[in-house]
């Protein structure tokens, strides 16, 4: 299938797939030369996360006085500004603290607008220190050339195989590239949640090379998770006019459980149909794609018609902010520094990658070089991002999910569905599955001729 046809499914499943240091306290001085109390730089349960200090060595490629930092986005293709956003709050506040040892985060952002992934990596491979807390859909096209530049990278979330688990990347994502991140989920589902369901389990997913390759890897975890597929389907990467055949299919085949893997704007208009035909399904796997405000406004009645869930793969939920510190000063930095701009899903695991970072460089000091920041960020074995994930052992890159929790979409918003969480909001009992089926592999440094010892 021609690549320009996929496009559109691509972006959706982009967004499926879609972070101490010295004391920051002291004054700064406003234009009226009267003094204020300076930002804290603590974020969640990490201390000091940003401060004040006298850094200033120009130890790396990109590093001086400021930092720049490249941040991957399809923003001019998806209109999603997800990563952009939470680059402008984060640096915001932290340079409002001190920064870094005292230099200051400059988020250089680097527009992939879906198919030029390769122009924004040769271009950040020229200018920027680190890749930190953002995604772009095709981005197993610009592996090669941040491996052979040397340049590492906290992304916010990897889409294709040749970049998930890849060499130089620290991924605050649970799941490593050949396990399934959602084994706990259907496991869940078709063991506890809707036992009755296994057996009749429906699979439709846009025509597309991501998402064949998830689809395939889908296949496999229902069926070791004791499901029985009994409907599959593809749908046009350019969309669907009339989803009536589809809703129709899934009636007369029976299916009782069905897994949606592409945009949420179709699974509205494949939900509104079933709804309208009298067909209720035990679930439906929205995917967290669907999770947020929009995915329920497209669906409208048929959200009270079947019932959606999602995996937030051990994310604390953004309706229970109120509850966990950590989210809730994210909500509130938006609030302070972008008050028009809306608080995700994505923008939650870019800010999980940004503290990474941040902790990370500090910990530096003035020496502050990539091969530093890389080993400091290896070093996190309990990793939540200050409180905004269960924690997750960065020492293990290909490692299987432990926590997952799942949400549930009603009339009046996302809730937690009734999966008997037994870590605070995240269940930690998830099996370990390791794909059997071949999807490709992660890139390494050795195809592109390089080793660590090259790493400085």
């Amino acid at each position: 299938m021609k690549l320009k046809n996929s496009v559109a499914v691509l972006a959706a499943v982009a967004l499926l797939a879609a972070g101490c240091g010295r004391d920051g306290s002291g004054t700064e001085e406003t234009t009226d030369g009267s003094a204020t109390q300076a930002v804290s730089g603590d974020f969640g349960d990490l201390k000091n996360l940003c401060q004040a200090g006298d850094a200033k060595s120009k130890s790396a490629q990109g590093v001086d006085a400021e930092i720049k930092l490249g941040v991957f986005t399809d923003v001019g293709f998806t209109k999603k500004t997800e990563f952009v956003d939470a680059a402008e709050v984060f640096t915001k506040w932290c340079n409002e603290a001190g920064g870094i040892n005292g230099r200051k985060l400059v988020a250089n952002t680097r527009d992939a607008k879906f198919m030029e992934v390769r122009q924004r990596m040769i271009e950040s491979c020229r200018e920027d220190f680190f890749i930190v807390g953002g995604g772009s859909g095709l981005d197993g096209l610009g592996v090669k050339d941040r491996l052979s530049c040397l340049l590492p990278a906290f992304p916010a979330q990897a889409s294709q195989m040749q970049n998930t688990g890849s060499d130089l990347q620290i991924e605050t994502v649970a799941g490593g590239a050949f396990y399934s991140p959602y084994a706990g989920y259907y496991t869940w589902l078709l063991k506890e949640g809707y036992p009755g369901s296994a057996k009749n389990v429906g699979l439709i997913s846009g025509d597309s090379p991501v998402t064949k390759a998830l689809e395939g890897q889908t296949k496999e975890m229902i069926q070791a998770a004791g499901g029985t597929l009994s409907y599959s389907e593809l749908y046009p990467a350019q969309g669907v006019s009339d989803w009536t055949p589809y809703a129709q299919a899934i009636k007369s085949k029976g299916v009782k459980g069905l897994v949606f893997l592409g945009d949420f704007n179709s699974l509205s208009k494949l939900e509104q149909v079933l709804t309208s035909i009298d067909y209720k399904l035990d679930w439906i796997d929205a995917n967290s794609n669907a999770y947020g405000p929009a995915f329920l406004q497209l669906a409208g009645p048929a959200i009270a018609g079947q019932n959606n869930l999602a995996d937030l793969g051990g994310v604390h939920p953004l309706e229970d902010a109120a509850n966990n510190p950590a989210t809730q000063q994210v909500v509130d930095l938006f609030k302070k520094y972008a008050p028009d701009k809306p608080v995700t899903l994505q923008v939650v695991r870019a800010f999980t990658a940004w503290t990474l970072f941040a902790k990370s460089a500090a910990s530096c000091g003035d020496d502050l070089t990539r091969k530093c920041v890389y080993e400091a960020a290896q070093k996190e074995t309990a990793w939540t991002g200050g409180g905004l994930q269960a924690p997750l052992d960065l020492s293990q890159p290909d490692a299987p999910a432990k926590c997952f929790n799942i949400v549930q979409a009603t009339p009046e918003g996302w809730k937690p569905a009734d999966f008997k969480p037994d870590t605070g909001a995240y269940r930690c009992d998830a099996p370990a599955y390791k794909f059997k089926g071949d999807y490709g592999k992660p890139m390494t440094l050795a195809d592109v001729g390089k080793t660590m010892s090259d790493f400085k």
